[in-house]
């Protein structure tokens, strides 16, 4: 007894291991300060002062001007016009994107021989449709002389410049952004093959079709699924640049058609270097997604079905 009051009672004893596990998560909780938590918090900071990006912080501190950039942030149109293209780029370029992706799952979903080549295939686009190459040669397959109008003069057409066209440039982006539908497709698959094959023995016995079954069964078991996809491509689809800068070459293309709202921030930033507005306009996309992410969760529940 007398022992157990001691142990019990008594300074605890330190676990080397605890320090070893610190020790290996040094690396990880530096970079999380240095280059994630400190850079945010800073541009927090710089968001309501007046600070020009060549000018030195030490020499010259930022201004603070308070909510300042926000003001001139919202009475800017140009400002305005990106957001808008943004808005429509994702509305559209997602969800097509998302079926896409799901008619693809359910193809491959039917036991394919060589089911592990076709997808690595389909998820090679979604490792490189982010990239410089994969921009410039989309520049070169929607240009006035490129591959697509090569193709419909075949038939006759003479086809626009599709990237010069204000009414076509950001069509070529959301097709870009469709085409990489590959991580998405991916998780579309894994998440069929969690489906109970009873589920669709069942109904079949029942004289079910096979639009019924993906209807009844497929989609109402899939829509977590597509929930987790929907709200991931959201997120990146606001945050596309690379897309936007090469194909339209760091212009915003004609009348600003594929001034993507990071692309504008780079602008502001990088050129006209005025890293205040910069910040504030980083920190309401970031308000933007935040509220995107919270409606999908709010609206969540009236069409995402848990099997438990």
């Amino acid at each position: 007894m007398a022992r157990g009051a001691r142990n019990r009672g008594g300074p605890r004893e330190k676990h080397p291991d605890n320090r070893a596990a610190y020790l290996f998560l040094a690396p990880w909780l530096i970079g999380l300060l240095v280059f994630t938590a400190g850079p945010m918090v800073a541009s927090l900071y710089l968001s309501f002062t007046d600070y020009n990006l060549l000018q030195s912080p030490i020499a010259n501190p930022p201004d603070w001007i308070g909510l300042g950039n926000y003001a001139a942030m919202f009475a800017d149109p140009d400002f305005w016009n990106s957001f808008e293209v943004t808005v429509i780029y994702v509305l559209v370029s997602v969800p097509l994107q998302l079926v896409l992706a799901l008619l693809l799952a359910l193809v491959l979903d039917k036991g394919l021989r060589g089911l592990t080549i076709y997808r690595s295939i389909f998820y090679l686009p979604s490792l490189l449709g982010g990239s410089v190459a994969i921009a410039i040669l989309w520049r070169q397959v929607f240009g006035k002389d490129g591959l697509l109008n090569g193709f419909l003069a075949w038939f006759g057409i003479d086809g626009p410049g599709w990237i010069g066209h204000p009414d076509y440039a950001l069509g070529t982006i959301m097709v870009l952004h469709i085409w990489t539908f590959g991580s998405p497709l991916i998780i579309f698959l894994a998440g069929l093959r969690q489906i109970p094959e009873l589920y669709y023995e069942a109904a079949e016995m029942d004289g079910a079709s096979k639009t019924r079954r993906f209807f009844s069964i497929t989609l109402p078991l899939l829509t977590p699924i597509i929930f987790f996809n929907l709200v991931l491509q959201i997120i990146f689809a606001f945050q596309n640049f690379t897309q936007a800068y090469v194909v339209s070459g760091g212009t915003g293309g004609p009348n600003d058609a594929t001034m993507l709202y990071t692309l504008f921030l780079y602008r502001v930033g990088f050129l006209e270097y005025d890293m205040g507005l910069a910040s504030a306009m980083a920190w309401f996309l970031v308000i933007v997604i935040g509220a995107f992410t919270a409606f999908n969760f709010w609206l969540s529940k009236y069409w995402v079905f848990y099997d438990d």
